[in-house]
């Protein structure tokens, strides 16, 4: 169905909005995936957070014009799927995780930050752990000396009363 100029205002008004948050943004190309499968993947991308659609790539290039994910603009023909994230490897994992039970989806380019990326350097992203599991990881570190310490110190308390007790 085509869009009327308002419609197409709207869209691009949308998506730029989108645009101004993200950290990432992943391309990629859709042909001949049954719509029951892209239902799953907009699913799992929704619970994740991560924003994504189908976009014609005049109206995603007039969004991404003049920001970080400008570069991206070489990388929109063809049939392309968008997903958007403030999370830094969220689009990436969504997109590469499905990519990998479907061969159908074509991981095709993405930018981080500013920084284009291959169809490689998207996987690399999406292998990264999420930020919660990251600040998990952190937390047990730093966690840990303390831990240690405080089981040193129920050792020695152990020690110094079981002689008393014999």
């Amino acid at each position: 169905m085509s869009l009327d100029l308002n419609g197409k205002k709207a869209v691009v008004a949308e998506v730029t909005a989108q645009v101004a948050k993200a950290q990432t943004i992943v391309v990629a190309e859709y042909r001949g995936i049954q719509v029951s499968h892209l239902t799953q993947l907009r699913a799992k991308a929704r619970t994740q957070g991560v924003y994504l659609r189908v976009l014609k790539n005049t109206l995603a290039r007039r969004s991404v014009d003049g920001t970080q994910f400008a570069s991206l603009s070489n990388e929109m023909t063809g049939p392309l799927i968008y997903a958007i994230s403030e999370d830094a490897v969220a689009a990436a994992k969504v997109i590469a995780d499905f990519a990998k039970t479907n061969d159908k989806l074509v991981v095709k380019a993405g930018n981080y930050a500013g920084k284009s990326l291959d169809k490689a350097g998207v996987v690399a992203l999406a292998s990264i752990p999420s930020r919660e599991v990251l600040l998990a990881q952190l937390a047990g570190i730093m966690q840990a000396p303390v831990s240690a310490f405080a089981r040193g110190l129920a050792a020695l308390a152990a020690k110094k009363e079981a002689p008393a007790e014999a």
